[in-house]
């Protein structure tokens, strides 16, 4: 089943297409080629509205952190950090 949602975003998707088409431009060409093959899961989210984007955020609290953390002598620190970041009602700064 189909939503609104993802009605209207092929059809976005669609005119998209015919102006990047009729452009001809080699970079407009590149942009029509990278939205065709995950066209579906970029839909998708109209249906389910789940994002990676927490998932991201954790990722890059982490990689904040090993840089900060680069030193430490106790590695059983450093992973009980990361444990725990969830809990950290702060911004990581450095």
């Amino acid at each position: 089943m189909v939503s609104e949602d993802q009605k209207t975003g092929r059809e976005i998707h669609g005119r998209l297409d015919r102006t990047s088409q009729s452009i001809g431009h080699r970079h407009a060409e590149e942009v029509r080629q990278n939205l065709a093959s995950p066209l579906d899961g970029i839909l998708a989210y109209y249906d389910y509205r789940i994002s990676t984007g927490p998932l991201e955020g954790t990722n890059n609290k982490i990689k904040t952190m090993k840089r900060q953390a680069y030193g430490y002598r106790d590695n059983e620190f450093f992973k009980l950090k990361i444990m725990a970041i969830h809990l950290a009602k702060y911004a990581l700064v450095g």
